[in-house]
């Protein structure tokens, strides 16, 4: 979906500008491609630069409670320092590469709820516009696929995803947020838990796999979330068990019975304390009982439910700066009522 926008900030007669990505679903880590299209306006304009921040619709806790916003998760400078001359049409191609930590937004072509969008920055003469905005589409990593496909043959079903905003404590987490799949159980472990959440945080040189569980109370125990953490490579993704490998974590993470002192949670300190390896790479265990701060999630087996809205950001030398605001800005929601008419 592609929204052209008149530069509100030199008004009527300044320079329109359209950006068109490559058709297709990106994947994390990999690239991205389009053009840019500029068209002139009704004088010469200096264009200064060309900018393209990567957004996500995000959920966070604000201090009124739960909220939505978007965040600029990254920033790429793709054109600029050129004259744009009066009604010219000039086409900037570009190519960037995706954070490895992008979020999945689709599995088998069906949508999971997530919202990503490409927004084009144009400085003109001084001036700044965040006019066009387009929807991006990411796609799983072999790996990601082969870990939800051996979900999904186990019998779990997907239930939600989200994306939340804060940092996952005793990871190396780059974005200010991180992605939730939540999973409904298979009925082998439906006694067990009721709901296994997903978190992946890849990098170039593998992943982490950060599963938790949401854990049935007995007669005489409340329920409890059990919080687990694998290391797996993105090589050898067809040679290896998958189907396997995720029962064998799951049994780790549910019949585990020994728990962390009080006071570690999912997103402070190192809740990774011990140390179990299984498969592909070695897994960090947790529990900790219910008071209050368990994390919602996300969930995706073969079905999709959806979900989203807005929260706002800074970049600082090139380095992403989060920050959470109370407003909820148009998000692929009448974002549309352009001057310039849409693609």
């Amino acid at each position: 979906m592609v929204f052209k926008r008149l530069l509100g900030s030199l008004g009527v007669g300044g320079p329109t500008v359209d950006t068109v990505l490559t058709a297709g679903a990106a994947v994390p880590g990999g690239p991205l491609s389009g053009q840019v299209q500029l068209t002139g306006g009704s004088s010469d304009f200096d264009i200064e630069h060309i900018t393209l921040e990567l957004v996500a619709r995000v959920e966070a806790e604000l201090e009124e409670g739960e909220g939505e916003g978007v965040v600029v998760f990254d920033r790429f400078t793709v054109g600029g320092g050129f004259r744009l001359a009066e009604g010219e049409q000039r086409s900037v191609p570009f190519s960037i590469a995706l954070p490895w930590e992008t979020p999945v937004t689709e599995l088998y072509g069906q949508g999971l709820g997530i919202v990503l969008g490409v927004r084009t920055e144009l400085s003109v003469a001084g001036a700044k516009d965040k006019g066009d905005l387009d929807q991006l589409i990411v796609g799983p990593l072999p790996v990601q696929e082969a870990i939800l496909e051996a979900f999904g043959q186990l019998g779990f079903g997907f239930k939600s995803a989200d994306l939340e905003y804060g940092r996952i404590g005793g990871t190396n987490q780059q974005l200010p947020f991180y992605q939730e799949i939540e999973l409904t159980p298979a009925p082998q472990y439906a006694h067990t838990v009721n709901e296994i959440e997903v978190t992946f945080l890849a990098t170039p040189g593998g992943m982490d796999v950060v599963l938790e569980a949401d854990k049935r109370g007995g007669l005489f125990s409340g329920g409890h979330d059990a919080l687990t953490r694998f290391t797996v490579s993105h090589d050898g993704v067809h040679h290896q068990d998958w189907r396997a490998l995720v029962d064998g974590w799951l049994r780790q993470l549910t019949e585990h019975r020994s728990a962390y002192p009080a006071g570690s949670s999912y997103g402070h300190g190192d809740p990774y304390a011990g140390n179990h390896s299984h498969g592909q790479g070695h897994g960090h265990y947790e529990e900790r009982h219910h008071d209050g701060g368990h994390r919602s999630g996300p969930g995706m087996g073969t079905a999709v439910a959806a979900g989203a809205a807005g929260l706002a950001v800074g970049v600082v030398g090139g380095m992403v700066a989060a920050e959470v605001v109370d407003e909820v800005g148009d998000f692929f929601e009448g974002d549309d009522e352009d001057e310039g008419g849409d693609d």
